[in-house]
């Protein structure tokens, strides 16, 4: 029913669209006739707005992965830098969150874990939209920032990572279970900013699967009810994924292919000095407006990302035939 009803609610986008552009195009035709030319003006606007939603939506039928459609998780975790790096994770935290609020998505943080200093050590926002998971699986990996360093007192130039990780809400009707004989809990008292029942009580959740030794930890709800469930469909997630990898690895010897590790590999720079630039290594797509990109302005990274897979996945299809 869940499939019918987001097929149904596709095919209505269409429709409803192409109803609309087919009344404005006649409205617009009987503007020229009468000579009518602030209706003209008007609908011609219209038209405008019309194209650029086709425009996005033919680039979404691009997103036809398995899970492409699917709500996301989105973690980012402080790398080497110290505090110029906690501080880099949380501005990326919010870059994410910024990007999903421009797009009308559903963005919530689910756990933040401050650093030191300033900044953040971890922190995962879920974006809850129809696509967040095949637009954001071009962010894993690890981003680098170089800048003047606001907490060195020289003011020297300093270089950051942070690592992104994203990951497709597990769908209730997997088939992969959690056995809680395999899950070892803890609970503690959450740390840093929070109100009295988050410091005083100890509402925070870890959660251990034994078996293959995954960690989840969320702190940032008020009760631990709710703290667990989140962890728990987290952990789910990342059971399915790890199990798509192992099949997915499996598959590429099988085939005699070479199957490199995504962790550690650089795919963006953000440099704020000494120029504004932002560039992804993987398509080598760049913009100088370091700001923008980092203000939440991510859909031209995230496209050409994206475009550049369904090249290569054709590619290999033609070569393979």
């Amino acid at each position: 029913m869940r499939k019918l009803a987001a097929v149904r609610g596709e095919l209505e986008t269409w429709t409803n669209l192409s109803s609309e552009v087919a009344s404005t195009v006649e409205l617009f035709g009987l503007a020229v006739e009468e000579g009518d030319d602030v209706l003209g003006a008007q609908l011609a606007t219209d038209l405008k707005k019309y194209s650029k939603s086709v425009e996005s939506l033919e680039f979404e039928l691009q997103l036809s992965g398995v899970n492409d459609a699917s709500p996301a998780f989105l973690t980012v975790t402080q790398g080497a830098g110290g505090v110029d790096a906690q501080d880099w994770a949380e501005i990326l935290l919010r870059m994410y969150t910024r990007w999903a609020e421009r797009r009308g998505f559903d963005a919530e943080v689910v756990d933040l874990t401050p650093g030191d200093e300033a900044g953040i050590k971890s922190g995962t926002i879920k974006v809850d939209a129809k696509y967040a998971y095949g637009y954001l699986r071009s962010e894993v990996g690890v981003h680098r920032l170089v800048r003047l360093s606001p907490f060195d007192a020289d003011h020297r130039r300093h270089t950051s990572f942070a690592r992104v990780e994203v990951l497709p809400e597990a769908d209730e009707s997997e088939e992969m279970k959690i056995n809680t004989d395999d899950l070892r809990v803890d609970v503690f008292r959450a740390s840093g900013n929070g109100g009295q029942n988050v410091q005083k009580n100890s509402t925070a959740i870890r959660l251990t699967h034994l078996p293959t030794k995954l960690v989840v930890a969320v702190q940032n709800e008020r009760s631990q009810a709710q703290n667990r469930e989140i962890a728990m469909r987290i952990l789910l997630s990342r059971l399915v994924d790890l199990d798509t990898k192992a099949k997915a690895e499996e598959r590429a010897k099988l085939k005699g292919e070479h199957v490199s590790a995504e962790f550690g590999r650089q795919v963006r720079s953000y440099v704020q000095h000494p120029y504004q630039m932002v560039k992804d290594h993987r398509t080598d797509f760049q913009t100088g407006d370091a700001q923008s990109v980092l203000d939440g302005d991510l859909d031209d990274l995230l496209k050409s990302y994206l475009s550049s897979q369904v090249e290569s996945a054709s590619a290999s299809a033609e070569s393979g035939s």
